[in-house]
């Protein structure tokens, strides 16, 4: 991390690790697109001690996504992969490769763009988290201010985020959990992307410490 001395750096990359009783730490990878503003939400839970994970590798298919920049500050792996002239396969593939080398426990899809090939599901079953800004099964298929612009549109008077598995489908993977809020009179699409957004990181923590608690029932 850029001004930051070796030590302060590993104390640092050590305070995202942290678990809070010294009991298995769940690795997480993130897939990101965007911005992960999500993934804050989740750095500042471990570090608080609410969620005994540490966020193994962060990886996204474009190359200035900040994404990478977030994860770049937490002293956290941060990987590009340029999906240009790869088939879905090809680059999935390549993707997998990637993740394998870090063995996570859960891959976490925030803000990711593209949509995963049969292949890579299967290899990675039942450990593909996403988190949709709808309250699937509605609005399923979009992706960022385009879902809340067909949420506007549509006149409903709820609104929210899904976290749920990801299966063969889009957006069809078993619903782990919602978050509603209401949709206001005087709101647009952007300002109801901040009011999901905020569901979002909270929606996503209750998954991973369920998650985190049922495997350790299970050891």
């Amino acid at each position: 991390m850029p001004g930051m001395r070796p030590n302060a750096r590993r104390q640092h990359i050590d305070a995202i690790k942290r678990s809070a009783d010294g009991s298995h730490i769940m690795k997480l990878a993130i897939l990101g697109s965007t911005k992960g503003t999500d993934m804050e939400a989740i750095i500042a839970a471990i570090k608080d001690g609410i969620l005994d994970a540490s966020i193994e590798v962060v990886a996204s298919d474009r190359k200035d996504a900040f994404i990478l920049e977030r994860a770049k500050r937490h002293g956290i792996p941060a990987f590009f992969l340029d999906p240009k002239g790869k088939t879905r396969e090809t680059f999935d593939n390549d993707l997998k490769q990637l993740l394998q080398r870090f063995k996570p426990d859960v891959i976490l899809l925030i803000g990711y763009m593209r949509i995963l090939s049969v292949g890579f599901v299967r290899e990675f079953k039942d450990k593909i988290i996403n988190v949709h800004p709808s309250l699937l099964p509605a609005f399923a298929g979009g992706m960022d201010l385009n879902v809340h612009q067909a949420v506007l549109d549509a006149g409903v008077a709820k609104t929210g985020c899904t976290v749920h598995l990801v299966d063969e489908g889009v957006d069809t993977g078993k619903i782990l959990l919602q978050k509603k809020c209401d949709v206001l009179q005087n709101d647009t699409a952007e300002t109801l992307k901040q009011k999901v957004q905020q569901l979002e990181g909270e929606t996503l923590i209750e998954v991973l410490r369920a998650w985190n608690k049922n495997n350790r029932n299970t050891v």
